[in-house]
Order: structure tokens, then C-alpha cells, then sequence
């Protein structure tokens, strides 16, 4: 049964939304987390934290008030209820005295990780290769119960366990230094986060740790890549960077607003190839980016952005919807109490196609086969990107070769989309963080192999160009 008091919090926030305001809302969040770093051969950090706060926000047309406090008693949102008003001109507030009612607790007991395999792992990775000079292992667990009193005063609620465990390696053969990276971040758990989901196969710690191993190992014998226009074959387990950075964020409906996407008023257009899909679905049971409200209340859905080729529709919050006169579709996401929501990727893919991987690669003549992207840039308005390839082959007369070191991909997100000559069957989904705006919130990011004409690949090997 509900308290009076949070009965007096909800007629509150939602008497803010009414004139001259055009909304309003409250998030809640409750949370703690678990964390231990494992590198030079010893526990390096281990942590544990407590993150409990709310924010209030108030919309005046296409500007935002928005004011946050630690600690989710009554007392703390009368207090930033008051700062909210007096920020959006709406007047001041007085908190009530003697309010401390807790609004929201966690709801979920997470007991400390279980790091007693560190060692053993550790020395298993020196025993499989000699020139291993460092692993790092990253192991990270937290829970959070969200409460969101929404601008007609309904309350939604959520919690939210996340687990991690990333491996970096190190290695060093006379001089010659070369790293590998890996890791499963999950929407789970800690008791179920070794499991499989669905179209993901179960693993362990070693399973990781190997991965991230054999890349380092691989690039060890690398060869320059060279540089060139070249057809690159981009498989699945690449990863969904270019979906995400190069595309992606040019669908959020903020970025669309600003002018600083290549898709704005181009709902309809052809963006891509005719075999190009591409989806953002928060309701993915397990993923990293799902959940089932976003953080301003709304059910998580599936969106699909482009069909068949077509621009559908952006990713949008409560506000961008607002502005644009379009529908919501659950994308507002903050990192935590302290930021405003903003249209946020969750889990965006190219869905599978119908060819076959071997013959894709049989189609390249000259270029090159990424299994790992890096990191890289993009810039959103133009949709312009370079990404650094963490895994790469040369392919000669559609067989793949050796690895390849130094490779780049630079190109145009719209353009790589219209250039896609084939998608494959496999949908290969990739855990990561976004960061936008100053703010980090968990994502997945995936794609089938894509073949892609006409990217330029940039390399150290210039003198050998395709």
C-alpha cells in the first residue's frame, strides 16, 4: 500500500507538469556495485560503492530545469522539487520539515564477487604464452531499483542487475609490443551471467581470457596492412561499432533537432541498401542496453529505423517526441540521478540477411576480412568515421590470409550503407558503454557479416597498395 507521503510527492510532481509547464517528472534510483581489478599478478582494487539519489526535471517548451540530490527520502525531493521551481521560473518551494521517509530502497542483495580464480587464470595465460607480460582482469556486478513518477503522477517501477568481466593482455617479444582486448558485459546476474543467452553460446572466465590471448598473439606475427579503396569483408563478430557510431547515433531525434545528422527530413528515402535492416530493441532479454521502462517510464520497445533500405524513424525521449511531433519509442536514458535523460541507443543491429559467409569471401578479390574493430572517430553530422581494426586479414582471390597490423577503416556511414552487397545469416551481438554528452549507459551494438564495397583502408604497408 502506498505511504501518504509518496501520495503527496506524486500530486506534487504531477501539479508541476500543468501551465505554465509542459512537463515533469521524478527518477529514483537506488543502487550498489561490486568491483575488483586484477593486474601485475595481484588484486590491485577492489570496490564496493552506494549510489542512491533522484532528480526532478521540469519542460518549458524546448528548455529543461533540472535539479538532483543524494539520497531518495521525502525530505530529499521536496528539497529538489524547490530547486526545480525555482529554476524554471515556477516560483519557491518550501520542503517540509522532518520528511524522512525513505521513497525507494534497493531492492536486490548482490554479495561480493568471488575473485578466487584470478590466479589460477593468471598463470594459465603465462603458461599458453611465453611473451605475456601483463593481464588485466576487470570484473564488475550492480544492481539498481529505479522508481519514476511521471508527469500525471503514475509511478513506474524497475531493477536492473549488470555484470562484466573484461580481459586486456599485454605482450612483448623483443621490443615488439601487442595487446588484446575482450569482453561480456550482460544484463544479468552474477549467478547467471557464465550462461547462455539466446543465439550467444555459455562461456567462462578462461573462454575470455583465451580470446583476448590468441588476438594479442595473432598480431605478433601480423603483417603491415596496405592501403588502398578496397572491398572489406566485416564479419559479425567485428562488432556493431560502424552500426553504432556512423549510423546509429545520427538516428537519435536530438541529434536529428540540432541539425547535426545527415538524416534529418529524410524519413521515407532511400538510406541504405535494399538488404539493410537495422532495428534498436530494448526488450532483448539479457542484453546489456535492455531494460523493460526506459528512465523516464516509457515501455521499452522495438524500433525499427531503417527497412529494407527505407528510413523509418528516429530514437526518441519525452522531449525530442515533444519537439518533433513524433511518436516515443522508449529511448530516454541517463547514466544515473545526476544527468537528464536524452534519446539513447539500447541494443541496435542490422538484422540477418541470407548469404552465405564462404561465399562472401569468395567474392573479394583484393581487401580485407575484420573479425575485432577498435575504437575510433565519426563525425555525426557528416556521417564521416575512422575506425582502427583490432583483427584483420588480407584476402587475395577470396581466400584470407595473414593478419594484418595498422588497419583502418575510413569512410561515410550513409555511404558503407548503400555500398552493402551482401548480409549474412549470423547476428553477432557485442556489449559496450555510450557516451554521449557526458554520460556512459550500457549498449549492445551488432550485425550480421556485412560485405561492403569501396572502403578506404588505411595501413602502414603504403608501398603495396590494393
Amino acid at each position: 500500500m502506498e505511504s501518504e507521503v509518496l501520495t503527496g510527492i506524486r500530486e506534487t510532481v504531477a501539479s508541476l507538469a500543468k501551465s505554465p509547464a509542459d512537463y515533469a517528472d521524478m527518477y529514483m534510483q537506488s543502487g550498489v556495485s561490486h568491483s575488483i581489478l586484477f593486474e601485475e599478478g595481484r588484486m590491485d582494487t577492489l570496490s564496493s560503492s552506494q549510489s542512491d539519489g533522484l532528480g526532478v526535471r521540469v519542460i518549458r517548451g524546448e528548455d529543461t530545469a533540472y535539479a538532483h540530490t543524494m539520497g531518495t527520502t521525502a525530505s530529499s525531493a521536496r528539497r529538489a522539487i524547490g530547486e526545480v521551481m525555482e529554476l524554471s521560473g515556477a516560483g519557491r518551494a518550501t520542503p517540509d520539515a522532518g520528511c524522512d521517509e525513505p521513497l525507494l530502497e534497493i531492492e536486490t542483495f548482490i554479495p561480493a564477487l568471488d575473485a578466487g580464480f584470478f590466479h589460477d587464470l593468471d598463470r594459465a595465460l603465462r603458461a599458453e604464452c611465453r611473451y605475456l607480460r601483463q593481464a588485466t582482469f576487470h570484473y564488475r556486478t550492480s544492481a539498481k531499483s529505479v522508481m519514476i513518477i511521471r508527469g500525471d503522477g503514475s509511478v513506474v517501477r524497475d531493477s536492473r542487475e549488470y555484470t562484466s568481466f573484461s580481459v586486456q593482455v599485454v605482450l612483448d617479444r623483443d621490443g615488439e609490443l601487442r595487446t588484446g582486448y575482450e569482453t561480456r558485459s550482460m544484463l544479468s546476474p552474477v549467478e547467471g551471467f557464465w550462461s547462455g543467452l539466446p543465439g550467444d553460446e555459455a562461456c567462462s572466465a578462461e573462454d575470455v581470457a583465451m580470446r583476448a590471448l590468441r588476438r594479442g598473439i595473432l598480431m605478433l606475427d601480423a603483417v603491415p596492412c596496405p592501403a588502398g579503396t578496397m572491398t572489406v569483408l566485416l564479419a559479425g563478430t567485428a562488432g556493431g561499432t560502424m552500426i553504432h557510431e556512423a549510423c546509429g547515433h545520427g538516428l537519435e531525434a536530438d541529434i536529428i533537432q540540432k541539425d547535426f545528422s545527415v538524416y534529418r527530413d529524410r524519413v521515407g528515402e532511400v538510406v541504405a541498401s535494399p538488404l539493410v535492416t537495422m532495428v534498436d530493441d530494448a526488450t532483448m532479454r539479457g542484453r546489456y542496453g535492455s531494460y523493460r521502462y526506459d528512465d523516464e517510464g516509457t515501455p521499452a520497445q522495438r524500433t525499427v529505423l531503417i527497412e529494407d533500405g527505407v528510413l523509418k524513424g528516429y530514437m526518441s525521449d519525452i522531449l525530442s517526441a515533444r519537439i518533433g511531433g513524433i511518436p516515443r519509442t522508449g529511448n530516454g536514458r541517463r547514466e544515473s540521478y545526476m544527468h537528464a535523460p536524452l534519446p539513447r541507443m539500447s541494443n541496435t543491429f542490422i538484422t540477418p540477411g541470407t548469404s552465405d559467409c564462404d561465399e562472401m569471401l569468395g567474392r573479394v578479390d583484393n581487401g580485407i576480412l575484420v573479425k575485432k574493430m577498435g575504437g575510433g572517430e565519426v563525425n555525426p553530422t557528416s556521417g564521416d568515421f575512422v575506425f582502427y581494426v583490432s583483427e584483420g586479414y588480407l584476402v587475395k582471390n577470396g581466400v584470407a590470409g595473414p593478419a594484418v597490423k595498422g588497419a583502418t577503416l575510413t569512410g561515410n556511414g550513409p555511404e558503407s550503407l548503400m555500398n552493402i552487397a551482401a548480409v549474412g545469416r549470423e547476428l553477432v551481438l557485442d556489449p559496450g558503454t555510450c557516451g554521449k554528452s557526458g554520460q556512459g549507459v550500457p549498449v549492445t551494438d551488432g550485425q550480421p557479416t556485412l560485405l561492403i564495397n569501396n572502403l578506404t583502408v588505411g595501413g602502414s604497408d603504403t608501398g603495396d597498395a590494393v
